[in-house]
Formats: structure tokens, sequence, C-alpha cells
């Protein structure tokens, strides 16, 4: 065999088989989420709090408004 074809034995995953894999993962997180939906309503309440803080705060402390958001944007990404 060719170096060549040795090479193309072992290529990077397809398109097609990376879509696959994503949109797995995807299925996997809905499932999870319709199982237990009681965490996702608390980081939306969670994120909620944040999102109120920050306009309240957002006239006197801006940073500290900035930084409340960057949290609540965080939450659903752990």
């Amino acid at each position: 065999m060719s170096n060549y074809t040795l090479a193309s034995q072992y290529e990077a995953p397809s398109r097609l088989a990376t879509a696959l894999r994503a949109l797995a993962d995807e299925a996997l997180v809905l499932a999870q989420a319709l199982l237990s939906p009681g965490k996702i309503i608390g980081e939306v309440e969670q994120m909620r709090s944040l999102q109120l803080r920050a306009s309240r705060v957002e006239a006197t402390d801006p940073a500290l408004a900035e930084s409340l958001r960057r949290r609540a944007c965080r939450i659903g990404l752990r």
C-alpha cells in the first residue's frame, strides 16, 4: 500500500459523521432536560434574578452590572 492510501484511511471524521454526532449530543441534552425540568427552571430563575439585579445597579455600578450579566449568561453552559 502506498502512503497516500494509508493516510486516507485515517482521515478526520466526515462532515456527516460530525453532524450526526452533534445531533446525538443535542438529543441527549433535550432528553435530560425533559426528564428533569426542575433543574432548567431553577437555572432560568437564577438567570432572571441576576439580570434584575444587574438592571438595578446599572446606573450606580456598571462594572458590577456587567459582571452579573456575564454570570447569568454562563449559567446554562455548566
